[in-house]
């Protein structure tokens, strides 16, 4: 599938592949074969599009005006989620958003992320689904685990369920309804 070509001392080698952009499927509809040969269709869920990445902040005020004084965004007000431990602030971006996250209260995730990095950092990334449901489903069968059995309603009241990230590449991934 890969093929190395040398190239003169100018130029470094160039991997090329046979696949395409325009031949690569979303994951959760490509068909897989299985291990006895048959082709098996996952079609039952669509992955979305990028819906926010996450920043854990340890000052929301400061983060918040970073974004609307410095970078001239356009922020949401304050939202207090004591179901998930946290307040948040959306950044609008246009095409997606960045969400600020900070603690509520003493069990919140955000306190224990905050502990480990002192200056915050990126938390999680949150892409949409059109079934969120089917698609922890299907994920929990193929041994990705949710670290919440059910979805619960986030932010933009809608359900969401986050991904374990050793199961995701080192990545929290947050699949929200769309």
């Amino acid at each position: 599938m890969f093929r190395f070509l040398a190239k003169t001392s100018l130029q470094t080698a160039v991997v090329r592949s046979s696949v395409t952009p325009a031949r690569v499927a979303p994951l959760a509809a490509r068909s897989f074969t299985t291990g006895s040969g048959d082709s098996k269709s996952d079609a039952i869920w669509k992955l979305g599009q990028l819906n926010h990445v996450a920043i854990a902040v340890p000052d929301l005020e400061k983060s918040t005006q970073f974004y609307k004084t410095v970078m001239g965004a356009q922020i949401s007000g304050v939202q207090e989620l004591p179901e998930h431990g946290v307040y948040t602030v959306f950044v609008s971006l246009g095409n997606t958003k960045i969400e600020l996250l900070h603690p509520l209260g003493e069990k919140s995730p955000i306190s224990k992320f905050l502990e480990k990095n002192k200056d915050g950092g990126i938390h999680h990334i949150c892409i949409e689904v059109d079934d969120v449901y089917a698609a922890i489903k299907d994920l929990t069968a193929k041994n990705i685990r949710a670290l919440n059995p059910e979805p619960k309603i986030g932010a933009h009241n809608k359900p969401v369920v986050f991904l374990h990230p050793k199961d995701c590449g080192g990545v929290l991934v947050e699949l929200e309804q769309r």
